[in-house]
């Protein structure tokens, strides 16, 4: 058992986790300043919610409630359809106020992220503490959302410092502190501790993330590996996990699923949103220099049963023609005449990095090359005119399901300005005034 302060040192490393407040529904009342003060939600289009914001959460609703449930809970309740375009350029807007004081910024996710302002006190003239705030003013000032701050030594806790108070909330633990706060933390607050982590280590008595930090770390070494190890570190304020500020780039597997608004028995419908769903998978693929060797399809019925296949392909593919063969082959097993669908879903599996390969003796290496050249025209026109404007010719049949409220499109997609279409607009946010 520890019998001496963790650190004497306040500060010898500065990370600051930001997080945003309930970020979809924040992003919804910014942009629509008439739902501030009122219950709101996101995720129409999924039947299920996204994104509850305050309001809504202090009437007891919350992620992942239906919204049959919700409505029933709160029939004034404003259900939203989720506009991921304009989440995705306040995110970045976010991410680019922290880059000013900040190079060393990580995107953690679309609504959280990590800076590192370790030796920047004297290039602000501020405090770590002075300069967190500022950044968090600098958010709610600019795009009229609040973001959560935590301030410590390492990113595990600055992670449980910015989730201890919201929202608008900001904690400082310096390395001085760090014992003091964390008798304070239950042990499912750790990022890194799931529930069954949380279940071993109560089994050992412990309750307190302080109770796992004074164990020594050959303990928590013996019982979790290198995780516990680091784990133990990172909570003592060693810090551990460097803040990195390149973007994600290597994936274990790419999966790609939509859910249909309305449940369909038609065949074409089906199998066009499998396709697209194929196309959006291999697009990723190769913005990420990647390539699959596996290839899994999954239909859900509308009872939410649901069936897969997977297929190792005889060579690893970027092209998302090479694949279709074997998905077409899957699908038709899978699909049963009469029944009604709800979702499709395809995953690339066992990736590789997209480079030179070996042609096998009875593959046509010019055949493959020519498809390789035109899914890199495909993909150019894609990104000057917008995703899927060139598409496989399944796409025809997209329209062809029944629409429902849930068909409903986010107003940045229907309230379009001249010269915008249906897959290109303005990079910037829409505000949305009642007058």
């Amino acid at each position: 058992m520890s019998e001496f302060p963790f650190t004497l040192h306040s500060y010898p490393c500065a990370i600051i986790h930001f997080d945003g407040d309930a970020f979809f529904t924040s992003v919804e009342q910014s942009i629509h300043p008439y739902l501030k003060g009122q219950p709101v939600v996101t995720g129409k289009e999924r039947g299920i919610i996204a994104c509850a914001s305050y309001e809504a959460k202090a009437l007891g609703i919350s992620r992942g409630l239906s919204l049959y449930e919700a409505i029933r809970m709160c029939p004034k309740l404003k259900v939203l359809p989720s506009d991921y375009e304009t989440y995705s350029l306040y995110s970045k807007r976010m991410f680019d106020i922290a880059r000013r004081y900040t190079p060393m910024v990580e995107e953690y996710s679309i609504d959280e992220g990590f800076a590192d302002l370790t030796g920047l006190r004297r290039v602000h003239h501020a405090s770590y503490e002075e300069i967190a705030l500022r950044i968090q003013a600098e958010i709610q000032a600019e795009l009229d959302i609040t973001v959560s701050v935590g301030l410590s030594l390492t990113k595990s806790l600055a992670k449980l410092g910015s989730k201890y108070r919201k929202p608008r909330g900001f904690t400082a633990i310096p390395g001085t502190d760090i014992e003091g706060f964390l008798k304070q933390i239950p042990l499912e607050k750790v990022w890194g501790f799931g529930p069954n982590t949380v279940a071993l280590l109560t089994k050992h008595g412990l309750r307190t993330v302080h109770d796992f930090a004074i164990r020594p770390e050959g303990w928590a070494d013996r019982l979790m590996g290198k995780i516990g190890r680091e784990l133990w570190g990172e909570l003592r304020g060693t810090s551990l996990y460097p803040v990195t500020t390149e973007a994600k780039s290597s994936y274990c597997s790419i999966s790609k699923c939509k859910t249909f608004t309305a449940p369909s028995t038609d065949p074409e419908f089906i199998w066009a949103k499998l396709v697209r769903n194929v196309e959006s998978a291999f697009i990723k693929a190769r913005r990420y220099r990647l390539r699959a060797r596996q290839v899994s399809v999954m239909l859900r019925r509308q009872d939410y049963r649901q069936e897969g296949l997977e297929i190792r392909l005889s060579r690893a593919v970027s092209v998302t023609r090479d694949a279709m063969p074997a998905v077409r082959e899957m699908f038709d097993q899978l699909i049963e005449q009469g029944a009604a669908y709800r979702a499709t879903m395809v995953v690339l599996g066992k990736l590789e990095p997209d480079k030179e390969q070996q042609f096998d003796l009875f593959e046509d290496p010019v055949q493959i090359e020519k498809r390789q050249a035109l899914s890199a025209a495909v993909d150019a026109v894609n990104e000057q005119y917008g995703k899927h404007t060139l598409s496989f010719a399944p796409s025809l049949f997209l329209n062809q399901g029944r629409q429902t409220a849930r068909d409903e499109q986010p107003q940045r997609k229907s309230a379009l300005i001249p010269g915008e279409t249906r897959r290109q607009r303005l990079r910037i946010p829409r505000l949305f005034l009642k007058v």
